[in-house]
């Protein structure tokens, strides 16, 4: 028997729709990125070391990436293959997603939790720490892997939430955490004076708030789907495809690891302490614009599973056609605005005179190509919402594997000028998106017939 939730996806306009799903959807993002932008506006004000301790917390960005990178390969697979088992009326199976994704995150957490703890400070090292920074990572990074099954939980599960249509509760467990880590920062860092510390408590448990908001909610007879303990078990016709459609997205979040470590390890070589301090802020600043379009794209994905399952075709173009007339323009306009006013997206970060002026200086070429990423935004979300594991993971691998990593390796070689690695993103991003593009085109019209 359907749910109302379930019902609208295959019979509510598709504006209304949208409308109703994205927006919880965006605001949830937006409010989820105040976990890591609430940290880094307050540790980059610390009182005589902020530039520093920001520039330790950037240095734990490919680690606290890869944590959550696995959340996403066991459940941004197992979501949209819930949402199209519900519209083909399969309940069982769309619970078995559930219940397999619950026992991988857990499995995930433990030996992410064992290995990251043991070789941390040789990975810092190994990412661009220096003897004034690697204190401030190892202190911040040290108290978050702590906190593991909570992100791992968090932020897996409520994808579960959102493919049942139930976008507002997914966007309350967001708020939950985020506005506790608001309030927990200041006094942490400050108030107990625990510093960088402070900053790594107040996340973890701001991120066990929603965890259990979130296992609560999945537990209760207000969920489409529910956790069942006979369903926990692994099994490997679930585990398969989840894993298969899962990796795109895992590889998307994962070379953001391999990304930032690249950037890090030239930036310290070609530049120095102040250089990788500023791509903290740069990725900040790029996290401002991808997060709530990611949110948007989040929201329609459940319309065209579900609806892709029930074999509506009709309603699973218009929907990509509307998501497109969203991503594209939006990404265009929030891009712009951070190549014009950077020194006032920087002021947002650090008050330091030095890094001020060279956040001003490259923000602009770091975010040019992300003026047509709406493009990619718009493919990528389509391909795994329909399936489609292998076009999205070449996507994934084109922009940041073959593209990006060996452009911010090459170009500052070549130019000897550690601006050839702020250039490796703009050129990387046009040719992934216009690439993307060319790909949904082609593949609409093999996989929704008319």
């Amino acid at each position: 028997m359907q749910t109302k939730h379930e019902e609208r996806l295959g019979t509510e306009p598709i504006g209304r729709l949208m409308l109703s799903l994205a927006l919880p959807a965006i605001l949830a993002q937006f409010v989820n990125i105040l976990y890591n932008m609430v940290d880094r506006m307050y540790i980059g004000r610390i009182p005589g070391s902020g530039a520093l301790a920001l520039t330790g917390l950037g240095l734990c960005f490919p680690i606290i990436t890869a944590v959550s990178a696995f959340s996403a390969f066991v459940c941004a697979g197992g979501a949209p293959l819930a949402a199209i088992a519900l519209g083909e009326g399969d309940r069982d199976r769309a619970e078995k997603f559930l219940g397999n994704g619950v026992t991988l995150l857990l499995i995930f957490s433990a030996v992410l939790t064992v290995a990251l703890l043991m070789f941390k400070r040789p990975l810092l090292m190994a990412f661009g720490a220096s003897e004034n920074t690697i204190g401030y990572a190892d202190e911040y990074l040290t108290v978050y892997l702590v906190g593991t099954v909570f992100v791992q939980l968090s932020l897996g599960l409520n994808m579960f939430i959102s493919c049942q249509g139930q976008a507002r509760v997914a966007m309350a467990s967001v708020i939950i955490g985020a506005v506790a880590n608001i309030v927990l920062d200041p006094l942490f860092i400050f108030a107990l004076g625990m510093g960088v510390r402070g900053a790594a408590l107040a996340t973890i448990l701001s991120q066990a708030l929603s965890a259990a908001w979130i296992v609560r909610f999945l537990t209760s007879d207000r969920s489409a789907l529910r956790i069942r303990r006979r369903h926990l078990a692994p099994v490997g016709k679930i585990v398969g495809p989840m894993m298969a459609l899962g990796v795109s997205p895992f590889i998307m979040q994962i070379t953001e690891s391999l990304i930032s470590v690249v950037f890090n390890t030239g930036l310290q070589r070609y530049g120095g302490d102040m250089h990788v301090g500023a791509m903290t802020i740069l990725q900040s600043v790029m996290q401002l614009k991808v997060v709530p379009l990611s949110g948007f794209t989040q929201g329609v994905q459940p319309i065209i599973s579900y609806n892709y399952g029930a074999k509506q075709y009709q309603r699973v173009r218009l929907a990509i056609k509307r998501m497109a007339m969203v991503t594209i323009p939006a990404s265009f306009v929030i891009s712009l605005l951070a190549m014009l006013l950077p020194t006032v997206f920087a002021s947002l970060f650090t008050d330091d005179a030095a890094l001020f002026a060279l956040v001003g200086q490259t923000l602009p070429i770091y975010m040019a190509g992300m003026l047509i990423f709406g493009v990619q935004n718009c493919a990528q979300a389509t391909f795994v919402a329909l399936g489609q594991a292998r076009v999205s993971l070449f996507i994934a691998l084109l922009r940041k594997v073959i593209l990006l990593v060996p452009l911010a390796l090459i170009l500052p070689a070549v130019t000897g000028s550690v601006m050839g690695i702020y250039w490796a993103e703009p050129i990387a991003d046009v040719v992934s998106a216009l690439t993307a593009g060319t790909l949904l085109l082609v593949y609409s019209k093999k996989l929704l017939p008319e």
